[in-house]
Protein backbone atom coordinates (compact mmCIF):
# COMPACT_ATOMS: atom_id res chain seq x y z
CA UNK A 1 0.00 0.00 0.00
CA UNK A 2 1.28 3.44 -0.92
CA UNK A 3 1.99 5.21 2.36
CA UNK A 4 1.19 8.73 1.21
CA UNK A 5 -1.32 9.54 -1.50
CA UNK A 6 -1.44 13.03 -2.92
CA UNK A 7 -4.12 14.74 -4.93
CA UNK A 8 -4.71 18.21 -6.27
CA UNK A 9 -2.27 20.34 -8.18
CA UNK A 10 -2.64 21.58 -11.71
CA UNK A 11 -2.14 24.80 -13.62
CA UNK A 12 -3.21 28.25 -12.54
CA UNK A 13 -2.43 31.84 -13.36
CA UNK A 14 -0.40 34.00 -11.02
CA UNK A 15 -2.51 35.23 -8.15
CA UNK A 16 -4.67 32.13 -8.21
CA UNK A 17 -5.14 29.37 -5.66
CA UNK A 18 -4.75 25.63 -5.49
CA UNK A 19 -5.24 23.03 -2.79
CA UNK A 20 -3.24 19.86 -2.38
CA UNK A 21 -4.24 16.90 -0.25
CA UNK A 22 -2.15 14.13 1.21
CA UNK A 23 -3.66 11.06 2.82
CA UNK A 24 -1.46 8.89 5.02
CA UNK A 25 -3.29 5.82 3.85
CA UNK A 26 -0.41 3.50 4.67
CA UNK A 27 -0.36 4.51 8.34
CA UNK A 28 -2.55 3.31 11.19
CA UNK A 29 -2.30 6.76 12.74
CA UNK A 30 -1.09 10.11 11.45
CA UNK A 31 2.70 10.39 11.31
CA UNK A 32 4.30 12.69 13.88
CA UNK A 33 5.16 15.20 11.15
CA UNK A 34 3.63 15.66 7.74
CA UNK A 35 4.94 18.19 5.32
CA UNK A 36 5.20 19.39 1.78
CA UNK A 37 8.34 19.79 -0.24
CA UNK A 38 8.73 21.18 -3.71
CA UNK A 39 11.27 20.99 -6.47
CA UNK A 40 11.23 23.67 -9.14
CA UNK A 41 12.85 23.38 -12.55
CA UNK A 42 16.60 23.23 -12.10
CA UNK A 43 16.30 23.65 -8.35
CA UNK A 44 16.91 21.44 -5.36
CA UNK A 45 14.04 20.06 -3.38
CA UNK A 46 13.08 22.32 -0.49
CA UNK A 47 10.82 22.02 2.52
CA UNK A 48 7.87 24.37 2.24
CA UNK A 49 5.45 23.72 5.08
CA UNK A 50 4.84 21.13 7.77
CA UNK A 51 2.60 20.29 10.66
CA UNK A 52 3.18 18.42 13.92
CA UNK A 53 0.03 16.35 13.88
CA UNK A 54 -0.46 15.93 17.62
CA UNK A 55 -0.25 19.59 18.60
CA UNK A 56 -1.02 21.31 15.29
CA UNK A 57 2.33 23.12 15.31
CA UNK A 58 2.92 24.55 11.89
CA UNK A 59 6.13 25.53 10.17
CA UNK A 60 6.41 27.64 7.03
CA UNK A 61 9.32 28.51 4.79
CA UNK A 62 9.79 32.27 4.52
CA UNK A 63 8.98 32.17 0.82
CA UNK A 64 5.40 31.01 1.46
CA UNK A 65 4.47 32.67 4.75
CA UNK A 66 1.18 34.51 4.50
CA UNK A 67 0.26 32.73 1.28
CA UNK A 68 0.25 29.01 2.08
CA UNK A 69 -1.48 27.27 4.95
CA UNK A 70 -1.51 23.69 6.14
CA UNK A 71 -4.33 22.01 7.98
CA UNK A 72 -5.24 18.48 8.86
CA UNK A 73 -8.18 16.17 9.32
CA UNK A 74 -6.86 13.73 11.88
CA UNK A 75 -9.78 11.35 11.47
CA UNK A 76 -8.91 10.99 7.79
CA UNK A 77 -5.14 11.12 8.40
CA UNK A 78 -5.04 13.78 5.74
CA UNK A 79 -3.28 17.11 5.48
CA UNK A 80 -4.26 19.92 3.17
CA UNK A 81 -2.02 22.55 1.65
CA UNK A 82 -3.93 25.66 0.66
CA UNK A 83 -1.89 27.81 -1.68
CA UNK A 84 -3.07 31.35 -2.32
CA UNK A 85 -1.58 34.28 -4.21
CA UNK A 86 0.48 31.86 -6.25
CA UNK A 87 3.58 33.14 -8.02
CA UNK A 88 5.38 31.74 -11.06
CA UNK A 89 8.26 30.81 -8.76
CA UNK A 90 5.92 28.46 -6.90
CA UNK A 91 5.97 26.22 -9.96
CA UNK A 92 7.33 22.76 -9.35
CA UNK A 93 6.66 19.22 -8.31
CA UNK A 94 5.15 19.10 -4.85
CA UNK A 95 5.79 16.10 -2.65
CA UNK A 96 4.03 15.09 0.52
CA UNK A 97 6.35 13.61 3.12
CA UNK A 98 6.28 12.20 6.62
CA UNK A 99 8.72 12.08 9.49
CA UNK A 100 8.65 10.06 12.69
CA UNK A 101 10.20 12.68 14.94
CA UNK A 102 10.01 16.41 15.51
CA UNK A 103 10.71 19.29 15.22
CA UNK A 104 8.84 19.18 12.00
CA UNK A 105 10.98 21.80 10.28
CA UNK A 106 13.97 19.46 10.43
CA UNK A 107 13.57 18.76 6.75
CA UNK A 108 16.28 16.09 6.65
CA UNK A 109 14.18 13.85 8.93
CA UNK A 110 11.50 13.20 6.33
CA UNK A 111 11.92 9.70 4.98
CA UNK A 112 8.56 8.68 3.52
CA UNK A 113 7.38 10.29 0.32
CA UNK A 114 4.39 10.56 -1.91
CA UNK A 115 4.57 10.27 -5.66
CA UNK A 116 4.45 14.03 -6.25
CA UNK A 117 1.98 16.31 -7.96
CA UNK A 118 2.75 19.09 -10.43
CA UNK A 119 1.90 22.71 -9.76
CA UNK A 120 2.35 25.16 -12.61
CA UNK A 121 1.81 28.88 -12.18
CA UNK A 122 1.84 31.00 -15.30
CA UNK A 123 2.46 34.73 -15.38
Amino acid sequence: QVPLVESGGGSVQAGGSLRLSCAASGYTASPVCMGWFRQGPGKEREGVVSIQTSYNLRYYADSVKGRFSINQDKAKKTVYLQMNSLLPEDTGMYFCAAAASWPCDRWSAYDTWGQGTQVTVSS
